[in-house]
């Protein structure tokens, strides 16, 4: 059976992204080879590979990539799904192909604020959120 290739999009592919394609391929791996990138690369958020330590998954070698050097890569994917607002979501070039696009909209780890518990705490929420919604979309995509 082929895998069906989803990449999930936002700003920065530190965070939100990331986590997204790490609960995908750990939960669906079987069925989806998901990738992740960015608007405009940065570097991993620490509190989110962190984040995902606490659940036995290691994103901590993950490099961060351009959207647009996928596009020019000629990758074909079958889902491109942005977890930014919807604002940056707007950003997003057009991919090439028969692709299917959904926006899941997820708070941005980078801009919270408060202490390191606290903005641990609201990680390991948008964690658990982002995990939810990859698991009910999973579990509704037929192969």
């Amino acid at each position: 059976m082929k895998k069906q290739k989803v990449l999930f999009v936002c700003v920065h592919n530190s965070a939100r992204s990331q986590m997204a394609e790490a609960w995908l391929n750990f939960f669906y791996g079987e069925r989806f080879e998901a990738k992740s990138a960015g608007l405009e690369p940065g570097s991993l958020n620490p509190l989110v590979v962190r984040a995902m330590e606490e659940v036995d998954i290691d994103i901590s070698q993950n490099k961060t990539k351009s959207v647009f050097d996928i596009i020019q890569s000629g990758e074909l994917f079958s889902w491109v799904i942005t977890v930014c607002d919807e604002t940056t979501a707007e950003r997003c070039p057009i991919f090439p192909g028969l692709v299917q696009r959904l926006h899941w909209s997820f708070p941005d780890p980078a801009l919270l604020t408060g202490t390191f518990e606290e903005r641990m705490t609201a990680v390991r929420v948008i964690r658990g959120d982002i995990r939810d919604k990859v698991q009910l979309w999973g579990a509704t995509i037929k192969s």
